[in-house]
């Protein structure tokens, strides 16, 4: 486990994603929207709304919301134009970060990002500086209270899934990009739900962090995902589990 997925669990154990509820909502909106307007407002016919959807779904953001962020999209309503920007930098010890916005402000998001990097003892990259060592996968979690070990991989791999990893608190399943809304449907038929599906960018190759470097690559993470037009941040940092134990002390 490294980076992101570190993180979510750093988050859900102290009870922050249920505190950043409301942004975790403004986020998904943008989504719908830009996801609407690329590819129409039809989830059948559109992958990228079909798995934002998903996202939408294990988050509860209630079907009103949904609805008008799509015909914003399609133009049925005004609404803001947003356009996707991703940044690439260096997090404290030179772990890499990448950062996936969407901004009706390109010069305000890159000064926010710029601002929490330098704070954090990061600094700012060049495209693809950081990314070739990301690969796209399709990321879902499933509750461990929901089966058993042998009972997760077996419906995984029925379903199309990539890997299962039984590490954690949770149950996390990896996917293909485009398979990742068909793996959702077929573990939801085996009487699954998930309660995450979303795209994600998984390292090649990841870095082991001591304490401080850890608490200054979280902290950044933190600060980014605070920034109202970043969508999602991906990083390859890996934190051993005394470190882990450290930390969640704090």
């Amino acid at each position: 486990m490294s980076g992101h997925s570190k993180w979510s669990t750093i988050k859900r154990k102290k009870g922050a994603l249920d505190a950043k509820r409301g942004k975790i909502f403004s986020k998904l909106v943008k989504e719908i929207a830009v996801a609407a307007k690329a590819g129409g407002g039809d989830p059948d016919a559109n992958p990228r709304l079909r798995t934002v959807l998903l996202a939408c779904k294990a988050a509860n953001l209630p079907k009103d919301k949904i609805e008008t962020a799509i015909k914003k999209g399609t133009g049925d309503v005004d609404g803001a134009n947003y356009e996707e920007a991703r940044y690439e930098g260096y997090g404290a010890g030179g772990v890499g970060i990448i950062v996936d916005t969407l901004t009706d402000n390109k010069n305000r998001t890159v000064g926010d990002v710029r601002f929490a990097l330098n704070k954090c003892n990061g600094s700012m990259a060049e495209n693809g500086a950081v990314s070739w060592n990301f690969e796209s996968k399709g990321h879902i979690i499933i509750p461990k209270d929901a089966c058993t070990e042998d009972e997760i991989f077996e419906k995984a791999i029925d379903a199309g899934a990539e890997d299962v990893n039984t590490e954690g608190d949770v149950y996390t399943i990896s996917t293909e990009p485009n398979e990742l809304h068909a793996v959702v449907t077929g573990l939801e038929g085996m009487g699954l739900t998930p309660e995450e599906a979303k795209l994600t960018m998984v390292p090649n190759t990841t870095m082991e962090v001591d304490a401080k470097t850890a608490r200054a690559v979280l902290k950044l993470m933190d600060m980014l995902e605070d920034c109202d037009d970043v969508q999602q941040v991906y990083s390859n940092f890996d934190i051993s589990e005394d470190v882990m134990a450290e930390i969640m002390a704090d």
